[in-house]
């Protein structure tokens, strides 16, 4: 499952307008569940009272059934309630006797909103349940997607009428934030590489950057990202990765302990919905082709092969950047051949929309792809930005927009 696109669905939900945070939330929850691609057959809505200790039933939606209006849950009776500020989503055994004869056996709840202090405990403002038949690792990670992203909904819509926009220091920050992107273009080894990123504001939250160790410059390190927030807010998490990396590198570490050690740096800077999804990727010196990734949540690098022209995916080894600081990252390898062309990109490629509302979308990606593979990477780049471009010409808003396309050219 993708969690940068799920999370992605669950703003675009959210968005429309609503008279209250109930509405808001009952309406997410009733799409989620008739959603195809997430295996719940139903679910709940709680609200916290904070001076009672309990939890209040706002809502319910799907295959479950009904409980009373109003009917409330003491806080005391779920001691897992008290780890959803660690974890984000737990599982458990229903204990209530009146929610076991409404057929719940079991339950997962995730956390939602602004964190209360309630005796020595954080406790979430609202709480998800869900009715699932099975809670793979899949389904832990969408639920926690969920929740940071109805999260981020819930904060968005409490900061409308306050913000701001800084309008006087964006020029600054966008001097800054462009001075941090390397040269487009780069030659390492066997490989020629060319990365753009194209901000909709004058800001953004999209990055690359192409890093090398002082002491060993037998790796390359390719990396890029995408910050969840947008304008300056996005930028400040966007700097902060990319140095954080810069720094990192040096160190020689492995990936996974670079990737491990970002993820809990961006945990204690930001809030949990101002996570990070990244893909960062080493090349190394020499004739294999080897190339070794970790994907934290972010949208799938392709992968073309230039003998018989087959694709293949760089799925996600990991959870978001930030809102899991324990999350334990894996690595995972592809082999380049010769003429193979590997393309590394945000979401704001793939989901362009045109006036239909029609995204660009990976197939179309794909196609572009293999109709350009025999150029450069500068010109797949650009062939590939145009088409974008072209796509969403006449969209009022749309999202930043970044490209790398790594080739084998030798």
């Amino acid at each position: 499952m993708d969690q940068h696109k799920l999370y992605r669905t669950i703003r675009l939900l959210s968005e429309e307008k609503f008279k209250s945070e109930e509405q808001l939330l009952g309406h997410v929850l009733e799409n989620i569940i008739t959603n195809e691609a997430i295996p719940i057959k139903g679910g709940r809505i709680w609200k916290l009272d904070h001076a009672a200790g309990t939890y209040r039933l706002l809502c319910q939606y799907g295959e479950i059934e009904p409980i009373k209006k109003n009917f409330r849950i003491r806080v005391t009776d779920y001691p897992l309630f008290l780890q959803l500020d660690k974890k984000g989503t737990v599982v458990g055994t229903e204990t209530n006797r009146y929610l076991r004869q409404r057929g719940i056996r079991h339950y997962s709840a995730t956390g939602i909103g602004e964190k209360v202090r309630w005796k020595e405990y954080d406790l979430y403002q609202y709480v998800i349940a869900i009715n699932a038949d099975y809670l793979k690792h899949d389904m832990l990670y969408a639920l926690n997607i969920v929740g940071s992203a109805l999260t981020a909904a819930l904060r968005g819509r409490r900061s409308e009428t306050k913000a701001t926009a800084l309008e006087r220091d964006l020029d600054k920050a966008r001097e800054i934030q462009q001075s941090i992107l390397p040269a487009h273009e780069l030659r390492f080894s066997n490989y020629d590489l060319y990365g753009v990123s194209l901000s909709e504001r004058v800001v953004g939250g999209d990055f690359f950057d192409y890093l090398q160790s002082a002491e060993d410059r037998d790796r390359l390190g390719v990396v890029v990202g995408d910050a969840a927030s947008k304008g300056l807010s996005a930028a400040v998490q966007a700097l902060y990765a990319s140095g954080a990396l810069r720094m990192g590198v040096e160190f020689q570490t492995k990936m996974t302990a670079l990737i491990g050690r970002l993820n809990r740096l961006v945990n204690r800077a930001f809030t949990a919905e101002h996570f990070i999804s990244m893909v960062y990727l080493e090349l190394t010196e020499g004739g294999n082709g080897l190339v070794s990734y970790v994907n934290a949540g972010h949208s799938y690098p392709i992968l073309l092969h230039a003998a018989g022209g087959e694709t293949e995916t760089l799925h996600a080894t990991g959870q978001l950047i930030g809102p899991f600081p324990n999350e334990k990252y894996s690595t995972d390898f592809v082999i380049m051949h010769p003429g193979d062309v590997m393309i590394l990109y945000t979401d704001g490629i793939v989901e362009a929309s045109n006036e239909q509302r029609e995204m660009f979308g990976e197939v179309r990606l794909v196609q572009k792809l293999r109709e350009h593979r025999t150029k450069t990477p500068k010109q797949i780049c650009e062939h590939i930005l145009e088409e974008v471009q072209i796509h969403n010409r006449l969209v009022e808003f749309s999202d930043d927009k970044t490209v790398v396309v790594i080739k084998r050219a030798r």
